[in-house]
């Protein structure tokens, strides 16, 4: 199982605001594919999927603040 993470996007970046999910609990995702959208102090980025399987728990919903590098959901 792969483990989601928050990533760092710039150097001061602490935490960051999930703003969109473009994909479902259940729904298949390729690697390379936008997985979800992340709001920094900054910009707003599309973050891909590093791995290929299915979304087996999305741990964050949209709207929340997240500190980097914690789990916000996992692929299987």
């Amino acid at each position: 199982m792969y483990e989601v993470m928050m990533p760092k996007l710039g150097l001061t970046m602490v935490t960051g605001t999930i703003e969109k999910w473009h994909k479902k609990e259940g729904e298949r995702i390729e690697e390379g594919e936008i997985l979800f959208e992340v709001m920094t102090d900054k910009v707003s980025i599309e973050v891909e999927s590093y791995s290929s399987g299915v979304i087996k728990k999305i741990l964050k919903n949209e709207g929340e603040e997240v500190p980097v590098g914690e789990v916000i959901a996992y692929i299987d």
